[in-house]
């Protein structure tokens, strides 16, 4: 094992923890904030750091260029995913604006 893998390694794993981190404090802001608006912040924001993290993570240790693609276009459409079922949780079925 050369240092250069060593230091991949490290860095994988700081990355990985960083997103455990991140997951861990969207859930509880999730289960702690008092209303929509807090908790769909805290659920969005941290998740999808957290999962910016995980995806780096795997990035740093994975084998060819395709697969680096594959974690990156994972992390746009989870960001994606994110915003829109937060706009459509936040919105008023009655109103058609955000509550």
């Amino acid at each position: 094992m050369s240092g250069a893998d060593t230091v991949l390694d490290i860095a994988a794993i700081i990355a990985a923890v960083l997103g455990g981190l991140f997951f861990t404090a969207g859930t509880l802001g999730l289960l702690r904030f008092p209303d929509l608006r807090s908790r769909l912040h805290a659920v969005t924001k941290a998740d999808t750091l957290g999962l910016g993290f995980v995806m780096l993570a795997l990035s740093l240790r994975a084998d060819s260029g395709w697969e680096i693609a594959k974690y990156a276009t994972i992390w746009v459409l989870g960001m994606a995913v994110a915003a829109v079922a937060a706009t459509l949780l936040a919105t008023d079925p009655d109103r058609g604006a955000a509550i």
